[in-house]
């Protein structure tokens, strides 16, 4: 069973960048989509960013030019690059995985905190 394991959270001044790192172990999907969500308190889950294993990329609205998704399939890794971030970009981030076209709610890793002050 895939698990998943964020990391690269943490507490940043307005305009800083970070960079989050979501690992997988154990067996992946041959097709597959990963993506990124946060919630940041008081709001539903929102989703960031998403990657097939074929490498193809979404967006939201809200991260669209500031935000990176990319994967290392050597190392089962998928990574979120933020830049120009803002202090409502302050929230808990996680990442998923789940089999392409599945619509149920896959895997989660545990979470990874990010900050942003002003």
């Amino acid at each position: 069973q895939v698990q998943l394991v964020e990391s690269g959270g943490g507490l940043v001044q307005a305009g800083g960048s970070l960079r989050l790192s979501c690992a997988a172990s154990g067996s992946i999907f041959r097709s597959y989509v990963m993506g990124w969500y946060r919630r940041a308190p008081g709001k539903q889950r929102e989703l960031l960013a998403t990657i097939t294993n074929r490498g193809s990329t979404n967006y939201a609205d809200s991260v669209k030019g500031r935000f990176t998704i990319s994967r290392d399939n050597a190392k089962k890794t998928v990574y979120l690059q933020m830049n120009s971030l803002k202090p409502e970009d302050t929230a808990f981030y996680y990442c998923n995985i789940k089999p392409l076209g599945f619509p149920g709610e896959g895997v989660w890793g545990q979470g990874t905190q990010v900050t942003v002050s002003s």
